[in-house]
């Protein structure tokens, strides 16, 4: 089966979140399994060949036609996990200092999605399934059902758009339609046009065979008004290819018994790693050294769908419950400054790392006691699922992914993986922290829910099997 992905970002190459981090791991996933043949298209970002035009192997080039422009693309290509990866060169549209937020992002994609479909030919590769990824690769899913269909070697390719975050759409003024993207027929405006704008995921969906989002929760979600960000009338027309599939994780690089960021190893048979990683956070963190503390960590954006409204309006009561608090993120300013105060007015008991590193986040999984993800909104998260990784307990708000990987613990049964309340509300999120701290003070039963979360498969071979499933019946 051949599966070709496009998206804006994957890592190694260049990534600014978790689309990024799904291109960079499930094509590989996909790749080790048996009769998979595994592509994936990519801008030729200006940080990507800065930092990899030593390893890229030069392909061709072809020219695209987009509206009355004429433009030039070139094709490199390197090996990566086993995964081939291609990547379109124009240094007038990639060559930014940003990948996104430019002037003419509209037309830079355009051009993109155009032109994975122009080098088929040069790289002889004409797949199955188109895989696309949020708006920035929409336009392929377009083009190919409005401009190449009836060409034979394209005629057979099915489609799949997935959706990462609906807040995003890749929305632009109606007049680009035409002159930018070269649809110029009524059907070409019917497609894409929505609340007199041009929409790129609204066309991705009406044209897609399939669209999937990164949960099943979430691909629920998104089909009300509160969490479609104005599409749940386009989501409610075409439910019936609207599933979901949850993400997964990079086990290898997260992955306690090998990871050499983290103060000492461990797993789920000797936790004794973990407490010697607990003393180092809170080290690092000018905390009182005592492990008997629960350390309650959030590793985040700070921004306030992320559920800092709710941490900032009872917080200083969680405190109460004599817990230790440290956050790494940066973000909105109001959220920053309250933190700093907080800090001052808490010494002893609250730390926050401003600032985006990777390093000091694995540090922080792997020495906290209790992970907080209080969203109003989650697609899927994946910290949830690290933090599980290093045994610390999650303590998650119901919705999106974080109501699909982790489920409420029942102190009379021992089932569940975790503390989760239902409502945006910051009471509830406080109750949920209480269980988890009364938890905490039995030894031994948190022992066992630790050594449970940290054996839980979150690895990307589970999501993989779903998506080629979802691949076969496709292609029937």
């Amino acid at each position: 089966m051949k599966i070709l992905f496009v998206g804006s970002e994957a890592i190694p190459f260049m990534s600014t979140g978790g689309l990024g981090d799904v291109l960079g791991s499930l094509p590989a996933a996909l790749a080790s399994e048996k009769n998979m043949d595994v592509r994936v298209v990519l801008p030729l970002h200006k940080s990507t060949k800065e930092k990899f035009i030593k390893q890229l192997t030069f392909v061709g080039e072809t020219y695209v036609y987009l509206s009355w422009r004429c433009q030039y693309c070139g094709v490199f290509s390197c090996v990566n996990n086993g995964v081939t990866y291609y990547f379109i060169d124009n240094e007038y549209y990639f060559q930014r200092d940003s990948a996104y937020g430019n002037f003419d992002d509209a037309e830079r994609y355009g051009f993109f999605g155009k032109a994975v479909l122009d080098i088929m030919p040069l790289i002889d590769f004409y797949p199955d399934i188109l895989h696309t990824n949020d708006w920035q690769s929409a336009m392929s899913v377009v083009y190919l059902k409005r401009k190449y269909a009836s060409i034979p070697e394209y005629s057979k390719i099915k489609t799949i758009y997935t959706i990462h975050n609906i807040d995003y759409q890749g929305v632009f003024p109606l007049h680009v339609i035409g002159d930018v993207f070269g649809l110029d027929s009524m059907d070409d405006l019917v497609t894409v046009e929505y609340n007199d704008c041009m929409n790129l995921t609204k066309g991705a969906i009406v044209c897609a065979d399939q669209v999937s989002t990164v949960s099943e929760r979430y691909a629920n979600e998104i089909q009300t008004e509160f969490y479609s960000s104005g599409l749940h009338h386009v989501l409610h027309m075409f439910a019936d290819k609207v599933c979901g599939i949850v993400n997964g994780i990079d086990v290898d690089y997260y992955n306690p018994v090998n990871d050499t960021v983290i103060a000492s190893k461990f797993d789920s048979k000797n936790l004794d790693g973990k407490a010697i990683c607990k003393k180092e956070l809170q080290r690092l963190a000018g905390l009182p050294e005592n492990s008997r503390i629960p350390v309650i960590s959030m590793v985040s954006r700070l921004a306030s769908h992320k559920g800092f409204d709710l941490v900032k309006f009872i917080l200083p009561e969680i405190l109460s419950f004599g817990v230790q608090f440290v956050l790494l993120g940066t973000g909105e300013q109001d959220i920053e400054d309250y933190f700093r105060e907080l800090h001052n007015r808490y010494p002893s008991q609250v730390k926050v790392f401003f600032e985006f590193n990777k390093d000091l986040s694995k540090k922080i999984y792997a020495g906290s006691d209790i992970f907080l993800m209080p969203s109003k909104s989650e697609p899927c998260g994946l910290a949830q699922m690290i933090s599980s990784r290093y045994g610390t307990v999650p303590v998650v708000r119901e919705t999106g992914g974080l109501y699909d990987t982790i489920k409420p613990y029942n102190k009379y049964t021992d089932e569940g993986n975790g503390f989760t309340f239902a409502n945006y509300n910051a009471h509830e999120m406080k109750d949920a922290i209480g269980r988890a701290v009364e938890l905490y003070n039995d030894e031994k039963k948190w022992d066992a829910l630790v050594r449970k979360i940290m054996d839980i498969d979150f690895s990307w071979n589970v999501s993989a099997k779903k998506y080629i499933n979802l691949y076969k019946k496709l292609i029937g």
